[in-house]
């Protein structure tokens, strides 16, 4: 027993010594997950850092289009285009009763930006440790920068002065202060210009994703905000002169031999959006898919793309013929001239229906009867009216009902492009009530705006020969009659905009931009302009945030404590 009990003595100490000398208390403390991701293992190969960047594609894709509610159409909704179609407080209806700090609409657009900071910053924070070539990883990091700086491009100019993050935040943290809508904007800059010189061309990149023309188009906008305008110029010349874009003159695409029909009404039809089809003048196109998972979008319905469904006026069904009758327009209907499965909860202002086009009324192809829908045919064959005559704007029974039919862009729907699942009698275009979603892609940046937007840098530069040239580009395309130098002012190039890029641009942005939300919306909008106040052109920082930011004082805006 002695022998033994010796022998373990030494066992004993030889382990204690072994431990001793050995044993690395943080090494063997640290955490390895197995079973879940974290940064330590997410980001690795390339492959892991593309699918980071898919889901910030897929992150912007949702704020601009997924959902059935203002939020986002909010940046349309309340402008100098677009109002809440039933005229209440409702969906964005009133702004008194939407912009206060509690409202969801506000907090919705501030977190969901900050995520994408946060998730870019992840990205960028991670490069460095991965085994990747130095090439692949400037891509990476100018790709995610690229997205930092879109999403501080619209936090600047919704809330103004913003808290500046650009680490990745890895603890709890309550000590945000805000930034100056000018370091805001030179973050921008900085982001932007890293995105111009590593970002491939336009011509080698896949239909939807970003490149360097993207970030030159953002950087000349912002210089532009920032008043350099020389280098506004600069960079959207890069842009404009680029040999892989041209504005679309000549009619292309999946239904270029239909009549009704134009080059503009070619840039919007179903699968007319992308580079890959021969259209030189995206540059950047959300990608849609139909009952493709990741997709967004459902033959079945669902909260995809519901411009259709939102600005589409819901005319069908309860719609009066001159004479009383009710249902004179049974059914909602997959073609041109029927907004498809509208329900009208916003609609375009008088000023874009109407005044825009006063000087080029039948002769501008935006304002053609296949591109701005307003009239109606009765469909139903129980009605006295019906194929005989058409629901002119304003109609006999319009006062009554004039929240049922507007006039609307054609855009915002797929005529007789509807999947087949939602079709209730294809032969006859009839939809189901599933119907609602827009089944195309859709334009986040277009070669028009850059040609508009150098216009604006060339005006505040005092150029306004250069200006006009550059609005006539636009313009010439659509047949309408060229503007004079002596008649550009930047509220001509925003009543370009409009006619141009309604419902593609968001317009409260742009008017933020310029300084003209609170002015155009008092002067445009019949149903907000009478509310909105001074203090309305920033919306307020969402109270949660205040109230969690409990080490330091995060400002709110002015006219909101």
């Amino acid at each position: 027993m002695k022998k033994i009990y010796i022998k373990l003595k030494y066992v004993f100490f030889s382990l204690l010594f072994l431990f001793s000398i050995s044993c690395d208390e943080q090494e063997f403390l640290k955490e390895e997950p197995l079973d879940f991701f974290s940064p330590g293992n997410a980001y690795v190969t390339f492959s892991d850092y593309q699918s980071a960047l898919t889901d910030l594609y897929s992150k912007i894709r949702s704020l601009h289009y997924e959902g059935n509610n203002q939020d986002p159409f909010a940046h349309f909704l309340a402008t100098d285009i677009a109002k809440h179609a039933r005229g209440d407080a409702n969906r964005f209806g009133d702004y008194d009763v939407w912009l206060i700090p509690t409202n969801g609409m506000v907090n919705y657009h501030w977190t969901r930006w900050y995520k994408i900071i946060a998730n870019a910053n992840t990205i960028i924070s991670n490069i460095e440790m991965a085994d990747l070539s130095d090439e692949e990883k400037a891509v990476i990091d100018a790709e995610a920068k690229l997205f930092r700086a879109f999403s501080y491009r619209y936090l600047v100019y919704i809330f103004g002065g913003v808290p500046i993050i650009l680490d990745e935040v890895t603890a709890p943290k309550a000590d945000f202060t805000r930034a100056s809508k000018e370091e805001v904007l030179n973050q921008i800059i900085a982001d932007v210009t890293v995105a111009a010189n590593n970002l491939p061309s336009i011509s080698e990149v896949a239909d939807g994703k970003v490149s360097n023309l993207v970030a030159y188009h953002l950087l000349a906008e912002t210089q532009l905000a920032l008043g350099n305008v020389d280098a506004a110029i600069a960079a959207a010349t890069k842009v404009i002169d680029d040999p892989n874009t041209a504005l679309m003159t000549e009619r292309f695409g999946t239904r270029a031999n239909e009549t009704p029909g134009d080059v503009y009404w070619d840039l919007f039809r179903a699968n007319n959006q992308n580079r890959s089809i021969g259209n030189m003048e995206a540059l950047w196109v959300i990608q849609m898919e139909t009952d493709v998972p990741g997709g967004l979008l459902e033959s079945s319905g669902g909260n995809g793309n519901n411009l259709e469904r939102w600005a589409g006026p819901v005319a069908w069904l309860t719609y009066k013929d001159p004479d009383g009758e009710e249902g004179s327009l049974q059914k909602p209907q997959s073609n041109y001239n029927s907004g498809g499965r509208g329900v009208s909860f916003m609609s375009n202002t008088d000023y874009f229906l109407n005044d825009l086009w006063v000087s080029d009324w039948d002769n501008d192809i935006r304002n053609a009867p296949h591109n701005i829908v307003r009239d109606f045919i009765y469909n139903n064959p129980e009605s006295a009216w019906y194929d005989s005559s058409s629901v002119k704007y304003p109609s006999p029974t319009w006062e009554n009902q004039n929240w049922r039919w507007y006039p609307y862009p054609t855009k915002i729907t797929t005529p007789g492009n509807h999947p087949d699942p939602v079709y209730e009698d294809k032969e006859n275009q009839i939809l189901k009530s599933s119907a609602g979603s827009t089944y195309s892609d859709q334009y986040l940046l277009r070669l028009a705006e850059t040609y508009l937007l150098r216009a604006e840098a060339y005006l505040a530069k005092g150029d306004a020969a250069n200006a006009a040239a550059d609005v006539n580009m636009v313009r010439a395309r659509s047949n309408a009659n060229p503007v004079s130098a002596a008649n550009v002012t930047l509220d001509y190039i925003l009543d370009e905009r409009a006619r141009e890029l309604v419902y593609e641009e968001h317009r409260r942005i742009t008017l933020s931009r310029t300084g003209k939300l609170v002015e155009r919306v008092r002067k445009y909008n019949k149903l907000n302009g009478d509310e909105i106040k001074d203090f309305h052109a920033l919306w307020p920082i969402p109270f949660s945030e205040i109230e969690a930011n409990k080490d330091a004082v995060l400002e709110q805006n002015p006219g909101y404590n």
